[in-house]
């Protein structure tokens, strides 16, 4: 089992910048692909990026690209998600989330085996 711990979250007006992270911890040389999902109340879970752990191929939704950037340091079992030109629309939980295989199509909650807590971003207006 892998234990995921994100951090990094908080308020920002919009224009702004955040760097969240979350760190792997547990089995970790299990891990195939990481991802970010991002969930507002009431709304359903979204995907925003993923990056496969071998050979650091990313992808990014739509909504994100070009302004959110995806990396990972094996050495410190931490991924990161810079998020640049942030959004009102971009305030909501961000939960990071792993696997123990590659990162084709891998989208859905039900894709991935181990979950952090989440952390929050606020963007004001």
């Amino acid at each position: 089992q892998v234990q995921l711990v994100e951090s990094g979250g908080g308020s920002v007006q919009a224009g702004g910048s955040l760097r969240l992270s979350c760190a792997a911890s547990g089995y970790t040389a299990t891990i195939g692909c990481m991802a970010w999902f991002r969930q507002a109340p009431g709304k359903g879970l979204e995907w925003v990026s993923r990056i496969n752990n071998a050979g650091g191929t990313t992808y990014y939704a739509d909504s994100v690209k070009g302004r959110f950037t995806i990396s990972l340091d094996n050495a410190k079992n931490t991924l990161y998600l810079q998020m640049n030109s942030l959004q009102p629309e971009d305030t909501t939980m961000y939960y990071c989330a792993a696997r123990p295989f590659g990162c084709a199509r891998a989208t859905l909650r039900g894709d991935y085996n181990d979950w952090g807590q989440g952390t929050q971003v606020t963007v004001s207006s």
